[in-house]
């Protein structure tokens, strides 16, 4: 270190700057280090590796053996099937290569970087095998022009006299596809180029031009002036009609020399980077260490021994299809990944080089594709059997990354399209399904709720919501942006397909109207609010409790505070919660309040013995309204479907539901039960009907209402309807009847895993909010886990 840079330093420190600060400069000496180590230029960093990886053993060993099996048409259309291909992908590479800094890795960094770590590291192995295998071949070139040049070569008129198989067009192209390969040679040095973006698009693109008009050059001078037969039979005839033969030879050797060193340059460049970023966890750290200097001793050493493996293959024309196989594998993946870019419309996106479009990707995957399944129908599935394999092993067990996922704006992209095409004036009652907001003040006593909620969902929008009291215009920042990353985590945890939804509000109920207002976009909104139950209960943590954490043995999540203590004043009021169920009524939401789900154990619950099996009770009357005890409305029809739509849940199949049908002397209960059995019947529900006589019920509540049975006199279904909906219940029933109700519930046995009960709409005068709440917990008291559900929306269908 300069003694003027070592006196900065110690400025620097007398001034108080933080060991983070240090950290920092010491990170950005070591940039500065391995940016000075990159120091070729076009030329020698990119055109010279393509060169001498293109023009290989193909070009001196089997330029020959291509056009006398296939004659000069056939050649040409090779050539320009080959180059075709590879022109696609070198514009897919200069795509990428220029939208952004290129580190070590070439190809691997590209798909990496551009479709995440799954695709990355698996094409990462497969062109890591690719880049052995074609130094493994062209090593084999080596050894076949030695035995040609020291040894007696064997005849054959359509039969390759190496391997003893005719040959055809697709086994003819497959070995000369190998002298198309080394497009990647200068992208795999991407890491050692002084202006990677810059080099690689021209220096690439010059060296395939190039060679395509020497392999086709070739191909002309060859037909006009050699015997096809001496094609065939003599791969090494070049000796035989050059002016000077030793030259050929000295050509042949460093040829194949010169390939098979940048193959396995290029094949430990990719090893290295693959496990600088772990996504082989320990499997790889062998290949992370290196000299003095920064090259990859290790990473060579380990290629070289793979290159030795394959070698037991014995002949070039034997391993020449498979080569081709993976190289057509990471080229159609290199177009995948440009394509990816392209349609996922990224603002990002935005590379200095413009000649491609998406069509020239799709194309070139396309091709690659076609000719895979040509060559070798068996390698091609093998190949990508082998890559689904690897993909799906990323997917379980690599870290995540920071590089970031095409798939993310891929799904942004095509959700925002769908979601315009999502139009709400088309809804149809067939297709509803409920989308769920279930609003939780602290997760911890909330997890059994959650799980529950999410079976309830039918793959509908499930949103977790939750209401922060606090004030923006007193807080430095949002506090709600700390929180979000330990949701999600819940979520994640639970294994529950919810989205989650934050806010800021003066009190609980304007923050539940503002969720109600705000969350979901377009046609997928909530169109059911969940509650939990407004009682006295101790809450108690059930997510230390739970299997997501105690199996996992891990922490649970930061950033939820402890469970309010049973002697700490609550956040809302009895009056505040009736009138959030009261405002999201007014707004045409479906609302589920649900009491004692926490005391749930599901898995205990539905794997008891089949006798006698889990069951779900269902009462679709309003017992609070015994003058009005009718089945067929909309709120009972709407909680009819939601345990139906629990017990289609996976985790419920083994449930049955049983529906209680009150009845009471001389009104003919076996006419109401037929028609109650219809009923279910058109709406395809399976379930058994239970007849519950309550004339010892309903004599409470006549004793003390003044008006006969049956509503109004001459009053129309709909003004009873309106009175249903809009009724002074708490003013017509006693503390007695709804015991009574609440002891009729209870006889009913075996005791379901849940109960489903019709909530009635709250009073219209807002001073009978807590005698409201007040029957509902004496009609809900000791039922175990219940679900009080009111439903104002339309959602059984008869039709098909």
């Amino acid at each position: 270190m300069a003694s003027s840079e070592r006196s900065a330093l110690l400025t620097y420190r007398l001034c108080g700057a933080s060991g983070e600060e240090e950290r920092g400069r010491e990170r950005g000496r070591a940039a500065a280090t391995a940016t000075a180590h990159r120091k070729l230029p076009t030329f020698l960093g990119v055109v010279v590796p393509t060169l001498l990886s293109m023009f290989s053993v193909v070009l001196f060993l089997r330029l020959g053996f291509v056009v006398g099996h296939a004659g000069l048409y056939q050649a040409l259309a090779m050539f320009a099937v080959a180059y075709f291909i590879i022109g696609m992908t070198v514009l897919s590479v200069c795509a990428i290569a220029t939208n952004g800094a290129l580190d070590a890795g070439g190809a691997y960094y590209m798909i990496s970087r551009a479709l995440g770590p799954e695709f990355g590291g698996s094409i990462g192995i497969m062109f890591f095998l690719a880049n052995v295998c074609g130094s493994a071949l062209y090593v084999l070139g080596l050894v076949e022009a030695l035995v040609d040049s020291f040894g007696i070569p064997l005849g054959g008129y359509g039969i390759d006299y190496t391997t003893g198989q005719r040959m055809s067009f697709s086994s003819v192209f497959a070995v000369m596809f190998n002298g198309c390969t080394g497009i990647m040679a200068g992208s795999n040095m991407s890491g050692d180029l002084k202006r990677p973006s810059y080099s690689i698009p021209r220096g690439t693109i010059s060296a395939v031009l190039f060679t395509y008009l020497v392999y086709n050059l070739l191909a002309f001078l060859m037909c006009a002036t050699c015997n096809r037969i001496l094609l065939q039979k003599d791969y090494g005839f070049l000796r035989d009609i050059s002016i000077f033969p030793p030259l050929v030879t000295v050509g042949i050797y460093a040829a194949t020399l010169s390939a098979a060193m940048s193959n396995l340059i290029g094949a430990s460049r990719i090893l290295y980077a693959l496990a600088r970023d772990d996504l082989f966890g320990r499997a790889l750290v062998l290949a992370k260490k290196t000299s003095a200097n920064g090259n990859p001793v290790m990473a060579v050493i380990l290629s070289w021994l793979v290159v030795q493996l394959v070698l037991f293959s014995g002949k070039l024309n034997t391993i020449a299809g498979v080569v081709t196989t993976f190289f057509l594998l990471v080229y159609a993946t290199v177009n995948l990944a440009c394509l990816a870019l392209e349609w996922a419309s990224a603002p990002n996106f935005r590379p200095t080089f413009r000649y491609f479009t998406w069509h020239t990707c799709l194309l070139g995957i396309a091709g690659c594709c076609v000719m895979m399944f040509l060559i070798s129908p068996v390698s091609a599935s093998a190949s990508l059997g082998f890559l689904l394999l690897l993909l799906l092993a990323l997917h379980y067990l690599s870290p995540s990354s920071t590089w970031g996922y095409i798939s993310q704006a891929l799904i942004f992209h095509q959700v925002r399209k769908y979601l315009l095409m999502l139009d709400v004036r088309k809804d149809h009652v067939k297709f509803w399904r409920p989308q769920m907001l279930l609003m939780v003040q602290n997760p911890r006593g909330s997890a059994r709720l959650i799980d529950f909620v999410n079976d309830l969902k039918k793959s509908g929008l499930y949103v977790l919501g939750h209401v922060e009291l606090q004030d923006l215009d007193m807080l430095p920042s949002d506090p709600l942006q700390p929180q979000q990353d330990s949701w999600l985590t819940l979520v994640d945890k639970l294994n529950v397909k919810a989205f989650v939804s934050l806010t800021l509000a003066p009190s609980v109920r304007h923050g539940v109207r503002q969720l109600l207002f705000t969350s979901g976009l377009g046609g997928m909104r909530p169109n059911t609010l969940v509650l939990g139950f407004y009682d006295d209960a101790a809450p108690q943590d059930g997510l230390a409790q739970h299997p997501a954490f105690t199996s996992t043995r891990e922490e649970i999540p930061l950033g939820f505070p402890p469970l309010r203590a049973p002697a700490a004043p609550k956040l809302l009021s009895a009056r505040e919660y009736v009138g959030i169920v009261a405002d999201a009524l007014k707004m045409l939401r479906n609302v589920l309040l649900a009491r004692q789900l926490e005391s749930l154990d599901k898995a205990q619950e539905l794997r008891r013995a089949a006798s006698p099996s889990p069951a779900i009770h269902v009462w679709p009357i309003n017992l609070l309204r015994p003058d009005s005890a009718r089945y067929a409305d909309t709120c009972s029809l709407f909680l009819l479907q939601m345990a139906c739509v629990l017990n289609m849940a996976r985790a419920w199949r083994r449930a049955c539901l049983r529906l209680f049908l009150c009845v009471e002397a001389g009104t003919m209960p076996h006419a109401q039960e037929e028609k109650l059995r219809q009923l279910l019947k058109d709406l395809r529900i399976q379930a058994q009907i239970q007849l519950v006589p309550w004339d010892a019920v309903t004599r409470l509540h006549w004793q003390t209402c003044r008006g006969p049975p049956g509503g109004p006199a001459g009053a129309t279904e709909e003004e009873e309807e309106e009175t249903m909906n809009f009724p002074a219940n708490t003013t017509q029933v006693s503390d007695e009847y709804v015991c009574a109700a609440n002891k009729l519930i209870l006889e009913q046995s075996p005791a379901p895993v849940v109960r489903f009960l019709y909530l009635p709409r709250p009073p219209a005068d807002t001073s009978l909010y807590p005698l409201y709440l007040h029957q509902l917990e004496l009609l809900t008291r000791g039922l175990g886990p219940t679900v009080l559900v009111h439903g104002v929306s339309a959602v059984t269908s008869t039709q098909l």
